[in-house]
């Protein structure tokens, strides 16, 4: 009896666990968290001059690619266009997939002339867009699983921005503590690829995707990025 009831506690943590991570990995997220690391990684390749322009350009990102579109799925729940926010049917995902494809289509029209933008995080959001159209075209045929579609863009992303624009450190502020902690850009790659694997394996393990939906997720972040960067550079 006691052994049933710790395996069923420990069955319960790993599924909390796993949703929790899906969360934290939200697709919409991810745009966020790269400009992030790279205000950390090489804040100089920015064009701002202060804390003022910083957070200027910190909100309108978040805003555009995370808070807008979230704002629209949103809504489109509250109208019934969509039953829940997990969209477990294919069909469902088609509005959020278009709404979400062109707030990153503005996104990217926004910044590629902006000097205060980096093209690190220009090519990236570009592939962030081509990923959300190459999803949407996809998902007519299978439920590809946005999740790792994320990660996968996410790691090929990161890998080529740590190649190309980092000097091999990432400084993760705590202002609270007043403190700042300075660790490898190649350890933050290695997180990434230790993230995406395991997203893969919570989406796995919540039944949400089979194995084939996985892997092509992966597959066409990674190609995303790959394209993107090719034609802006």
């Amino acid at each position: 009896m006691f052994s049933h009831i710790c395996i069923s506690e420990i069955l319960k943590m790993i599924r909390i666990t796993a949703k929790l991570v899906s969360f934290i990995m939200h697709p919409l997220f991810i745009i966020s968290y790269v400009l992030f690391f790279l205000m950390q990684a090489n804040p100089y390749i920015f064009g701002y001059s202060g804390p003022k322009s910083q957070g200027l350009i910190l909100i309108s990102i978040v805003t555009i690619s995370f808070m807008f579109p979230m704002i629209s799925i949103l809504l489109m729940k509250a109208l019934g266009l969509i039953q829940t926010l997990e969209m477990k049917d294919k069909k469902e995902r088609i509005g959020p997939l278009i709404v979400t494809g062109l707030f990153y289509m503005w996104l990217y029209v926004n910044v590629r002339n902006n000097t205060n933008i980096p093209d690190a995080l220009s090519f990236f959001i570009l592939g962030s867009t081509i990923s959300v159209f190459m999803a949407l075209m996809i998902n007519s045929f299978t439920k590809i699983s946005l999740h790792t579609i994320a990660m996968g863009g996410l790691t090929a992303g990161i890998m080529f921005i740590i190649f190309n624009w980092t000097y091999g450190t990432v400084d993760i502020p705590f202002p609270w503590f007043n403190f700042q902690l300075r660790i490898s850009d190649r350890l933050v790659a290695m997180i990434v690829v230790i993230l995406a694997g395991a997203v893969g394996s919570s989406r796995l393990y919540l039944k949400a995707h089979r194995e084939d939906e996985i892997y092509g997720g992966y597959l066409v972040g990674v190609l995303s990025q790959i394209i993107a960067f090719r034609i802006f550079f």
